[in-house]
């Protein structure tokens, strides 16, 4: 909202305070009017987040019946509405009922401008962010998996899919780069699996060494090697009735690769010394950001494993690949933020929202919850800017938010594709636009786009 108009309603019947008034509040978009039926038709075509209110309306300016009455009917259609009451010199009861009906705040007259300016931008920030609060408890709360924060059609799809999977015991692959919510997506699918009541086990395959990882996943008898003081449990024994994540599985020694295999076919293993045969009943879900069918070309992978773990795959895009995603996660991030930190920040200045919402996002959303606990650390005013997240304003490429600019853009891109499949002829081009060619010369000339003759 930072940058926009803000909306203020004045419901005043004297015509000398209506004209003192409507010139105090710059910043707002003043509008005024003097009876209970012009305010809530007011009301409803601009919907203000604050409303001043005189109590004193007729048919009853001398009391104050319609003012309360006004009051009531505005509060039940926009709780969300501040409505600051201005009463006559000395009348603090009807002031107090004003409250307790459900008033924000009450002024007493004559009116002070710049005192009366300083309530109502204050009554505006509150209305401001019990607003955006509103709304981030909205979009948690129809989020279409427990911890992801998405509503971009690309992630959505992703979400159902992990919904269709889940239910069912299927080897099931995360393909995404780093820091898209691999790991969130396989905690997903344990707490929408039969299987959400007993545990799940990660282990980071690219995150221990070549020569401990066997350990690691099938644990080891005491007297196993140098150092094996007892019998260690291992990662997929430790799974065992739950989820088993293997997470950047793409790193997995190829030497391993063979006894892992074994086990996604038998479900049996033996721990690293033993010979003893342990079955396991596990859920396997493994996760990559690598091309493992590059991997297998180059003879790094195999290629019956890799059958084994994609039973089912699943693509998670990337954080640039989700239109109008950057920005929501980035407001989630802050609000949480701001109650770690003990801050108060309301919310992006028009140019970090803009940023945020061109920026490439190359580190996903790890990196913006990373730029954004900077920006949390080091703002100094109630905005965040670019300066505090580190952007560059300068080299953004902003998308548009008028729908004439967007449409001219997608026009003029619609052209240039169309031109370039029919090898600039003018004819085949309007052909395949669906246009004539007089339209279309005269759409050239709009664009100032010259085919090659």
């Amino acid at each position: 909202m930072n940058g926009s108009k803000k909306n203020l309603l004045i419901v005043e019947d004297d015509e000398g305070l209506q004209s003192q008034l409507r010139w105090c509040f710059d910043g707002f978009e003043v509008a005024i009017c003097g009876t209970r039926a012009d305010a809530i038709t007011q009301l409803r075509r601009l919907q203000p987040g604050v409303v001043l209110l005189d109590l004193g309306l007729p048919p009853d300016p001398g009391g104050v019946t319609e003012g309360f009455a006004t009051l009531k009917e505005i509060l039940s259609l926009t709780p969300e509405c501040k409505v600051i009451v201005v009463t006559g010199d000395n009348d603090r009861t009807n002031a107090v009922k004003a409250i307790a009906l459900g008033a924000y705040d009450f002024y007493q007259k004559p009116a002070d401008p710049e005192i009366l300016t300083l309530i109502v931008e204050r009554a505006y920030r509150v209305y401001q962010l019990e607003v955006e609060n509103k709304q981030l408890q909205q979009s948690h709360h129809s989020m279409p998996l427990d911890g992801i924060i998405a509503a971009s059609a690309p992630m959505l799809k992703a979400c159902r899919t992990i919904e269709k999977v889940a239910p069912s015991d299927i080897t099931t692959l995360l393909l995404g780069a780093s820091g898209t919510g691999k790991e969130l997506f396989a905690q997903a699918i344990h707490k929408l699996s039969p299987r959400a009541n007993e545990k799940i086990v990660a282990i980071n395959c690219a995150a221990i060494p070549d020569s401990l990882l066997e350990s690691e996943l099938f644990g080891h008898e005491k007297g196993a090697f140098t150092g094996a003081t007892k019998q260690t449990i291992g990662k997929i024994e430790l799974a065992n009735g739950g989820t088993l994540f293997l997470d950047e599985i793409g790193d997995l020694p190829f030497e391993l690769q063979a006894k892992l295999l074994r086990f996604f076919q038998e479900r049996i293993i033996e721990r690293v010394g033993g010979r003893v045969e342990i079955p396991i009943d596990v859920r396997i879900v493994c996760a990559t950001h690598q091309d493992l069918t590059t991997h297998i070309k180059e003879g790094r992978f195999r290629e019956d494993l890799y059958y084994r773990i994609s039973e089912i795959t699943v693509q998670i895009p990337s954080l640039k690949d989700r239109e109008g995603d950057a920005l929501l996660l980035a407001k989630s991030f802050l609000t949480r933020l701001n109650k770690e930190y003990g801050k108060t920040i309301r919310n992006f200045d028009s140019e970090a929202i803009a940023a945020i919402e061109s920026y490439n996002w190359p580190g996903n959303v790890r990196e913006i919850e990373s730029k954004i606990k900077r920006a949390v650390i080091m703002a100094d005013g109630a905005y965040i800017t670019t300066e505090d997240l580190e952007l560059c304003s300068e080299d953004a490429d902003y998308a548009p938010l008028n729908l004439k600019q967007i449409r001219d853009e997608a026009e003029k891109k619609a052209i240039k594709r169309a031109l370039h499949h029919a090898d600039f002829s003018i004819s085949d081009t309007a052909k395949a636009l669906g246009i004539t060619r007089p339209t279309l010369y005269s759409m050239l000339d709009k664009y100032n786009l010259h085919p090659k003759t």
